[in-house]
């Protein structure tokens, strides 16, 4: 049976620099504060350590300290939990989305688009693979940060319900995020979500926010959580998503095309 209901959970969070213990400590504090837990709860790019390119520092493997907390966390509340982090394989490090249901599966996604402005490139080795995550009869694509700006790479030739992007989306270009978030949505037919930061960095950076989600008419259905920590949750509906793709048929209009 078509679950027509997704409880989704945004946790717009300040991160401490390059610090995974005190990182996990703080959304423990957060998660606990909620009163019904949710279906899916969405953490921000590199939760553990902020947007720092000294991953040989505070990077993690698959069956690190973040991981089995994630692990425990989906398990103990019976949800998946999302973000990304550094992980580790071998030689190499990675921009890692992971997403862990209450099961222990779990789903990751390595950043295709490195940030080329902060050197991300030279650190972290760029994904390949665009996924779609099966969850409670959702189709969910995850995404990262910088992808935001690369609307080919996440074009709905999969059908997909939710577009996620967790971000350190700085507050210079932020006017650049809303739109781009709202214009995903949009030529996408789907729900997007976007999860930022807050807070300042070790480099001075500051970033405001505006972590919201937008419908498949590019209607925005959160107020933008603007400079400040917050927990919000958001109910995605089924049914009015099938009726406007039905009703309007613009995805059945989509280009082919092979990405190189």
């Amino acid at each position: 049976m078509t679950v027509n209901k997704l409880d989704i959970v945004i946790i717009q969070a300040n991160l401490i620099w390059e610090n995974p213990s005190i990182n996990r400590s703080h959304f423990v504090k957060a998660i606990d504060t909620l009163k019904k837990k949710p279906d899916v709860i969405i953490l921000p790019e590199m939760f553990t350590s902020g947007f720092s390119m000294n991953a040989n520092k505070f990077a993690e493997t698959m069956d690190g300290e973040t991981i089995n907390w994630l692990k425990e966390t989906a398990s103990n509340h019976n949800l998946a939990i999302a973000g990304s982090l550094a992980i580790k394989e071998g030689s190499q490090f990675y921009n890692r989305f992971v997403f862990v249901e209450p099961s222990g599966k779990i789903s990751h996604y390595d950043k295709r688009h490195t940030f080329t402005l902060a050197k991300e490139g030279e650190v972290f080795t760029s994904g390949n693979n665009k996924i779609i995550i099966d969850y409670k009869d959702w189709r969910i694509c995850p995404m990262i940060c910088y992808d935001l700006r690369f609307p080919v790479w996440a074009r709905n030739t999969e059908d997909y319900d939710v577009l996620i992007y967790v971000a350190n989306w700085p507050k210079p270009r932020i006017s650049a995020w809303d739109a781009l978030l709202k214009a995903r949505a949009i030529e996408n037919m789907c729900y997007c979500i976007g999860v930022n930061r807050v807070g300042a960095d070790a480099k001075g950076y500051e970033y405001p926010g505006h972590s919201t989600v937008y419908d498949v008419l590019g209607n925005r259905m959160t107020n933008l959580m603007v400079n400040k920590e917050a927990i919000h949750t958001i109910t995605l509906y089924k049914k009015p998503l099938q009726k406007y793709r039905k009703a309007l048929g613009f995805l059945n209009d989509r280009d082919t095309f092979n990405l190189e």
